[in-house]
């Protein structure tokens, strides 16, 4: 079996933790009341204060989740033995993701199933598979955000008592934020499917061999 690199796994990993630290950076900010200083001494201080810290929380958070971001990025360009140059993709986001996804493999006796495959391709066959897979993973992000709308309105619907059309109309009266947020996730997801696709091929070429191993005994 061509082994899945340690590196593709950790770059998937850190991947996974941005949202979980945004998420987290946006709870704790928001939980932070500066108002509560109201009322006692040196409101004006503790006001400033507290507002600095709910600040602090979401900027760190955002911080730190740029610094997975470019950690995640190192890995995949180690996992295929390039150059530290190719870091500079990282500012691009997720279209420079895509490029580092599809750089092939400079570690020939590391390779695994997914490179070996890539460089059977010919370069017309190569081209015409790397746009599939472009327009393929962009549907399926587009996609999978609106399954994770759906369902965020009907957990928000069972757990307030309201209808999802009045879920809708409140989701509406703030579409700015909201088409802000989903095009994010969608970035994101776009990301995190190039990482998963030799990860996914791998995994399912060593179940295929596996299986045809144990029908041939």
């Amino acid at each position: 079996m061509g082994m899945i690199k340690k590196q593709s796994v950790g770059s998937l990993v850190l991947l996974l933790l941005i949202p979980v630290v945004v998420s987290l950076g946006g709870m704790l900010s928001n939980l932070i009341n500066p108002e509560i200083a109201a009322g006692h001494p040196n409101y004006e201080r503790n006001y400033h204060l507290l507002n600095l810290l709910k600040n602090g929380l979401f900027l760190s958070s955002g911080a730190v989740a740029a610094v997975l971001w470019l950690l995640a990025c190192l890995l995949l360009i180690r996992s295929k033995n390039r150059s530290y140059a190719w870091l500079l993709m990282a500012v691009f986001g997720p279209f420079g993701f895509a490029v580092l996804a599809i750089l092939n493999d400079r570690a020939p006796e590391e390779t695994d199933k997914y490179a070996r495959f890539v460089r059977s391709l010919n370069a017309s066959m190569r081209g015409a598979y790397e746009v599939c897979s472009f327009l393929i993973i962009w549907v399926l992000a587009y996609q999978m955000m609106v399954l994770n709308r759906e369902l965020i309105i009907r957990a928000q619907a069972f757990s307030t008592g309201m209808s999802t059309q009045q879920i809708i109309d409140l989701q509406s009266a703030s579409s700015g934020m909201w088409a802000f947020a989903e095009g994010n996730e969608v970035l994101f997801l776009v990301a995190l499917l190039y990482l998963l696709r030799p990860i996914v091929f791998d995994l399912v070429s060593h179940v295929a061999a596996t299986r045809s191993s144990s029908k041939a005994r």
